[in-house]
């Protein structure tokens, strides 16, 4: 949909909706019409709810976004469509990548945790649970990630929904953005549904977590859909003896990444690997290529593989609705494929089953939102720095290929996300950054947290300045942030 089409349908969402006292039940349409292909929806009063900040998703940014914000004192509510928090980090990842810069590819450079502040907060309530490996050291794959941060779904989920109760969150699970209601170039609010019904949150600044950018879409944002990215819908595999399935892939010399740390309670246990596929068979190799499966995992326990990814590319954007129904089926397919793979070629997985999947597929990216600034490929591989940086970051996903300058970091402008047009309205996630070399970079999950922690935290500040986003001082986002535990330094 073209950004006039949907500013339109946001106009015609909106009609009415600030005025109401109360949620609409249906029984008010008295009339109602059908004409050439087309149905008149008739306009209703909404209920409004006044916020100071609106966070749209609750994924692996907008927890993190909720959390800055509301810390900061500001009256904040978070809209997430499903019934728990985490997103891409609880349905579609393997490990969070990465807290430290990739000092283990460069030898001499000093090991750095860049990524600090209220994704270290999480990783350090999921540990004495046992819910995260912590920072485990990897011993094979060192010129790809230096830690292995794995952690456990369902404790994910508890642990942030904790989180953001203690911290006065306002959160709506099972809610859907539906509308933005906009005021010249501001968001004045968002029509919100449930159900309860429609109704909608006004405030004074918005942030979209999305991954799809849909708040951004609705308020008129431009926008585009580069469909550049295989989607994935990674299943659990239970009834699994890790330890056979390690000595198997040892025995082969296929072990590509190996991070040793707490499983099961011990110390030293195997919590990611990855193996060569073609040293399992060639055919393995092969059929697991024709169902997109990655053959890399991480766990926390000692039966129980948390990750397995299928990949399916797409004709169209994920945002099509009939074309993402058909990738549905064939990833659960494939799932089910992948099973009996594991069942027939590897040892300790002879009884497998599949213990989780996510409710829906995952994606890289949806819609690309134009912001104030573009990163670019050269900003993320030579390192470089901004005068108006709200955090900094150190890992690639396409590493050893793409590495960051001698094992160093590059940092993320508050320009990148701002987004182009709108005063008050901020993205984070996998939406920003057209260039998908750096984007493999930039969408990575700890990255989002990042960006969450800087954009919830301006948006707060906006709320209580009564400023848009390219008004607010930059000195006191930036003070906000280091107070908050936000890592700037330059490795």
């Amino acid at each position: 949909m073209k950004r006039r089409d949907f500013s339109r349908y946001s106009l015609l969402l909106s009609l009415g909706a600030i005025t109401g006292t109360g949620c609409s039940t249906g029984r008010e349409n008295k009339q109602s019409k059908i004409e050439k292909g087309f149905y008149i929806e008739p306009s209703t009063k909404l209920a409004v709810r006044d916020f100071d900040v609106v966070i749209a998703g609750g994924g692996t940014a907008g927890v993190v976004a909720a959390l800055a914000a509301a810390r900061q004192g500001a009256k904040t509510v978070l809209v997430e469509a499903k019934g728990y928090t985490g997103g891409t980090i609880v349905e579609g990842g393997t490990a969070l990548h990465s807290f430290y810069n990739l000092w283990t590819a460069f030898p001499g450079v000093e090991k750095k945790q860049v990524v600090r502040g209220i994704p270290q907060e999480i990783i350090n309530r999921l540990i004495p649970l046992g819910g995260s490996s912590g920072h485990a050291p990897m011993y094979k794959g060192l010129d790809y990630d230096s830690v292995c941060t794995a952690i456990d779904t369902e404790l994910y989920k508890l642990v942030t929904l904790e989180m953001l109760s203690e911290a006065g969150v306002y959160t709506c699970l099972n809610t859907f953005v539906r509308g933005a209601v906009m005021d010249g170039t501001a968001v004045r609010g968002i029509i919100a549904e449930s159900r309860s019904g429609r109704e909608v949150f006004t405030a004074r600044s918005f942030v979209d977590c999305t991954a799809y950018g849909d708040l951004a879409a609705f308020s008129g944002a431009t926008f585009t859909e580069p469909n550049d990215y295989e989607v994935c819908n990674s299943v659990g595999m239970g009834n699994v003896d890790i330890e056979s399935l390690y000595k198997f892939l040892e025995s082969k010399d296929a072990v590509v990444q190996l991070s040793r740390g707490v499983r099961g309670g011990k110390d030293g246990q195997v919590v990611r690997v990855e193996g060569r596929a073609v040293a399992v068979s060639e055919k393995f190799e092969k059929e697991a290529d024709a169902i997109g499966m990655s053959f890399v995992t991480t766990t926390l326990h000692d039966n129980y593989l948390m990750f397995i990814k299928f990949n399916v590319k797409l004709p169209v954007s994920p945002t099509d609705r009939d074309t993402v129904a058909k990738a549905e089926l064939e990833l659960r397919q494939r799932q089910f494929k992948g099973i009996e793979l594991f069942r027939k070629h590897i040892p300790g997985c002879e009884k497998a089953f599949i213990a989780r999947t996510s409710p829906c597929l995952n994606i890289r990216r949806g819609r690309l939102i134009d912001c104030d600034y573009d990163i670019s490929h050269e900003d993320v591989v030579e390192a470089r720095h901004f005068d108006d940086e709200v955090f900094t970051y150190g890992f690639h996903d396409s590493a050893p290929r793409y590495q960051v300058k001698d094992g160093g970091t590059y940092g993320i402008p508050y320009r990148a996300l701002c987004v182009s047009g709108i005063d008050n309205l901020y993205v984070s996630g996998m939406m920003i950054t057209s260039d998908q070399r750096a984007h493999m970079s930039t969408r990575n999950t700890v990255s989002c947290m990042g960006q969450g922690q800087a954009s919830g935290t301006a948006a707060a500040l906006c709320a209580a300045k009564e400023c848009g986003s390219r008004d607010l001082s930059f000195r006191l986002l930036r003070d906000t942030l280091l107070k908050d535990g936000v890592y700037f330094g330059k490795v």
